[in-house]
Protein backbone atom coordinates (compact mmCIF):
# COMPACT_ATOMS: atom_id res chain seq x y z
CA UNK A 1 0.00 0.00 0.00
CA UNK A 2 1.52 3.19 -0.93
CA UNK A 3 2.19 5.53 1.68
CA UNK A 4 0.32 8.64 2.56
CA UNK A 5 2.40 11.62 2.62
CA UNK A 6 1.30 13.93 5.68
CA UNK A 7 4.14 16.31 5.83
CA UNK A 8 2.53 19.77 5.93
CA UNK A 9 2.65 21.60 3.01
CA UNK A 10 6.15 24.69 3.03
CA UNK A 11 3.84 27.49 2.09
CA UNK A 12 1.93 28.91 4.58
CA UNK A 13 -1.92 29.87 4.60
CA UNK A 14 -2.68 33.27 4.88
CA UNK A 15 -4.55 33.69 8.28
CA UNK A 16 -0.95 32.35 9.42
CA UNK A 17 1.29 34.70 8.01
CA UNK A 18 0.92 38.30 9.18
CA UNK A 19 -0.58 40.61 6.85
CA UNK A 20 2.13 43.15 4.89
CA UNK A 21 -0.99 45.41 4.30
CA UNK A 22 -1.56 46.56 8.00
CA UNK A 23 -3.49 49.54 8.57
CA UNK A 24 -2.98 51.86 11.41
CA UNK A 25 -6.05 53.08 13.96
CA UNK A 26 -4.59 56.33 14.08
CA UNK A 27 -5.75 58.85 10.92
CA UNK A 28 -3.57 60.73 9.03
CA UNK A 29 -2.39 64.27 10.17
CA UNK A 30 -4.57 67.33 8.63
CA UNK A 31 -2.44 68.72 5.55
CA UNK A 32 -2.21 72.54 5.89
CA UNK A 33 -4.86 72.87 3.21
CA UNK A 34 -7.36 70.99 5.41
CA UNK A 35 -6.22 72.80 8.35
CA UNK A 36 -7.02 76.52 6.59
CA UNK A 37 -10.09 75.31 4.88
CA UNK A 38 -11.79 74.35 8.29
CA UNK A 39 -10.18 77.47 10.04
CA UNK A 40 -11.43 80.15 6.96
CA UNK A 41 -15.09 80.55 8.57
CA UNK A 42 -15.40 82.26 12.39
CA UNK A 43 -17.97 80.27 13.25
CA UNK A 44 -15.61 76.87 13.22
CA UNK A 45 -12.66 78.88 14.32
CA UNK A 46 -14.79 79.61 17.43
CA UNK A 47 -16.87 75.84 18.31
CA UNK A 48 -12.76 74.51 17.94
CA UNK A 49 -12.04 76.87 20.44
CA UNK A 50 -14.27 76.32 22.41
CA UNK A 51 -14.11 72.74 22.48
CA UNK A 52 -9.82 72.97 23.03
CA UNK A 53 -10.76 73.73 26.55
CA UNK A 54 -13.51 70.90 27.17
CA UNK A 55 -12.90 67.21 28.18
CA UNK A 56 -15.72 64.56 27.36
CA UNK A 57 -18.99 64.85 25.82
CA UNK A 58 -20.47 68.63 25.10
CA UNK A 59 -23.99 69.40 24.24
CA UNK A 60 -24.08 70.79 20.68
CA UNK A 61 -26.11 73.69 22.37
CA UNK A 62 -23.41 74.76 24.44
CA UNK A 63 -21.29 75.26 21.56
CA UNK A 64 -24.53 76.90 19.61
CA UNK A 65 -24.81 79.36 22.51
CA UNK A 66 -20.75 80.10 23.07
CA UNK A 67 -20.95 80.75 19.41
CA UNK A 68 -23.75 82.94 18.98
CA UNK A 69 -22.13 85.10 21.66
CA UNK A 70 -19.10 86.02 20.41
CA UNK A 71 -20.67 86.67 17.30
CA UNK A 72 -22.88 88.89 18.63
CA UNK A 73 -20.53 90.52 21.26
CA UNK A 74 -22.81 89.45 23.80
CA UNK A 75 -23.24 86.85 26.73
CA UNK A 76 -25.35 83.86 26.68
CA UNK A 77 -27.56 84.99 29.20
CA UNK A 78 -28.51 88.20 27.19
CA UNK A 79 -29.00 86.17 23.60
CA UNK A 80 -32.01 85.91 22.03
CA UNK A 81 -33.81 82.96 20.55
CA UNK A 82 -33.47 84.54 16.98
CA UNK A 83 -30.03 85.09 17.86
CA UNK A 84 -29.48 81.37 19.05
CA UNK A 85 -30.79 79.96 16.04
CA UNK A 86 -29.26 81.85 13.39
CA UNK A 87 -26.43 80.11 14.85
CA UNK A 88 -27.53 76.65 15.68
CA UNK A 89 -28.99 75.75 12.34
CA UNK A 90 -25.89 76.38 10.38
CA UNK A 91 -23.42 74.25 13.03
CA UNK A 92 -26.27 71.46 13.13
CA UNK A 93 -26.33 71.20 9.21
CA UNK A 94 -23.19 72.03 8.40
CA UNK A 95 -20.30 72.62 10.31
CA UNK A 96 -20.40 70.13 12.89
CA UNK A 97 -20.52 67.90 10.30
CA UNK A 98 -17.40 69.10 8.86
CA UNK A 99 -15.84 68.64 11.72
CA UNK A 100 -16.73 65.22 12.02
CA UNK A 101 -15.96 64.51 8.69
CA UNK A 102 -12.42 65.59 8.64
CA UNK A 103 -12.30 63.36 12.34
CA UNK A 104 -11.97 66.49 14.17
CA UNK A 105 -15.00 65.55 16.54
CA UNK A 106 -17.06 62.96 16.86
CA UNK A 107 -20.58 64.19 16.43
CA UNK A 108 -24.01 62.37 17.58
CA UNK A 109 -26.04 63.94 15.62
CA UNK A 110 -29.25 62.50 16.88
CA UNK A 111 -28.45 63.39 20.45
CA UNK A 112 -26.61 66.40 19.23
CA UNK A 113 -23.70 65.34 21.57
CA UNK A 114 -20.17 66.47 20.40
CA UNK A 115 -16.76 64.89 21.74
CA UNK A 116 -13.22 66.70 20.35
CA UNK A 117 -11.06 63.91 19.52
CA UNK A 118 -6.94 64.51 19.80
CA UNK A 119 -6.72 65.95 16.04
CA UNK A 120 -8.90 68.59 18.01
CA UNK A 121 -5.03 69.81 19.41
CA UNK A 122 -3.66 70.44 15.72
CA UNK A 123 -5.51 73.56 15.66
CA UNK A 124 -4.03 74.68 19.00
CA UNK A 125 -1.00 76.82 17.71
CA UNK A 126 -2.89 77.77 14.83
CA UNK A 127 -5.75 79.69 16.63
CA UNK A 128 -3.41 80.79 19.67
CA UNK A 129 -1.23 82.27 16.71
CA UNK A 130 -4.21 84.43 15.21
CA UNK A 131 -4.77 85.89 19.06
CA UNK A 132 -1.72 86.48 19.87
CA UNK A 133 -1.81 88.92 16.35
CA UNK A 134 -4.66 90.73 17.20
CA UNK A 135 -4.09 91.12 21.49
CA UNK A 136 -5.20 94.52 22.84
CA UNK A 137 -1.75 95.51 24.08
CA UNK A 138 -0.90 95.56 20.15
CA UNK A 139 -4.07 96.97 19.34
CA UNK A 140 -2.93 99.96 22.41
CA UNK A 141 0.69 100.39 21.44
CA UNK A 142 -0.87 101.67 17.75
CA UNK A 143 -2.84 103.75 19.01
CA UNK A 144 -0.70 105.37 21.33
CA UNK A 145 2.06 105.73 18.08
CA UNK A 146 -0.75 107.23 16.28
CA UNK A 147 -1.88 109.99 19.02
CA UNK A 148 1.91 110.83 18.84
CA UNK A 149 2.21 111.26 15.83
CA UNK A 150 -0.57 113.29 15.05
CA UNK A 151 1.06 115.54 18.20
CA UNK A 152 4.15 116.15 16.42
CA UNK A 153 3.00 116.59 12.72
CA UNK A 154 0.14 119.27 14.37
CA UNK A 155 3.29 120.80 16.44
CA UNK A 156 5.33 120.96 12.70
CA UNK A 157 2.42 122.24 10.72
CA UNK A 158 1.91 125.28 13.63
CA UNK A 159 5.72 126.22 13.76
CA UNK A 160 5.82 126.08 9.88
CA UNK A 161 2.74 128.23 9.38
CA UNK A 162 4.22 130.73 12.13
CA UNK A 163 7.58 131.20 10.32
CA UNK A 164 5.32 131.91 7.39
CA UNK A 165 3.58 134.46 9.08
CA UNK A 166 6.42 136.57 10.51
CA UNK A 167 7.50 136.52 6.86
CA UNK A 168 4.36 138.05 5.37
CA UNK A 169 3.60 140.11 8.22
CA UNK A 170 7.42 142.20 8.02
CA UNK A 171 7.27 142.56 4.21
CA UNK A 172 3.86 143.49 4.63
CA UNK A 173 4.44 145.98 7.04
CA UNK A 174 2.40 144.89 9.77
CA UNK A 175 5.36 145.18 12.35
CA UNK A 176 9.18 146.20 11.87
CA UNK A 177 11.22 143.29 12.56
CA UNK A 178 15.02 143.59 11.89
CA UNK A 179 15.77 141.35 9.33
CA UNK A 180 18.65 139.57 11.50
CA UNK A 181 16.04 138.72 14.19
CA UNK A 182 13.67 138.22 11.61
CA UNK A 183 15.95 135.54 10.59
CA UNK A 184 16.97 133.95 13.81
CA UNK A 185 13.61 133.75 14.88
CA UNK A 186 12.50 131.84 11.84
CA UNK A 187 15.87 129.98 11.52
CA UNK A 188 14.63 128.45 15.68
CA UNK A 189 11.56 127.95 14.39
CA UNK A 190 12.53 125.40 11.64
CA UNK A 191 15.20 123.64 14.17
CA UNK A 192 12.32 123.40 16.47
CA UNK A 193 10.26 121.99 13.73
CA UNK A 194 12.95 119.36 12.85
CA UNK A 195 13.75 118.11 16.13
CA UNK A 196 9.44 117.25 16.54
CA UNK A 197 9.81 115.69 13.29
CA UNK A 198 12.83 113.44 14.21
CA UNK A 199 11.13 112.83 17.74
CA UNK A 200 7.88 111.36 15.81
CA UNK A 201 10.24 109.37 13.42
CA UNK A 202 12.39 108.14 16.27
CA UNK A 203 8.56 107.13 18.30
CA UNK A 204 7.44 105.44 15.06
CA UNK A 205 10.26 103.17 14.86
CA UNK A 206 10.59 102.61 18.46
CA UNK A 207 7.19 101.39 18.28
CA UNK A 208 7.62 98.73 15.21
CA UNK A 209 10.35 97.45 17.21
CA UNK A 210 8.49 96.05 20.30
CA UNK A 211 5.82 94.47 17.73
CA UNK A 212 8.49 92.54 15.70
CA UNK A 213 10.02 91.17 18.97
Amino acid sequence: MPKTDCRSSTGTSSSDSPSDDTSSDEPEALSPDDIFHILQTNRRRDAISYLLDREGPVKMSDIAEHVSAKEHETTVAELTSTQRQRVYIPLYQSHLPKLDEKGVIDYNKPRGIVRPTERIEEFRPYLEAAESNSSPDQEDSDADDGRLGRAFGGSQSMLTGASVGLLAASVSGLFVIPNLALAAIIMLLFVFATITTNAAASTTSSGNTRLSQ
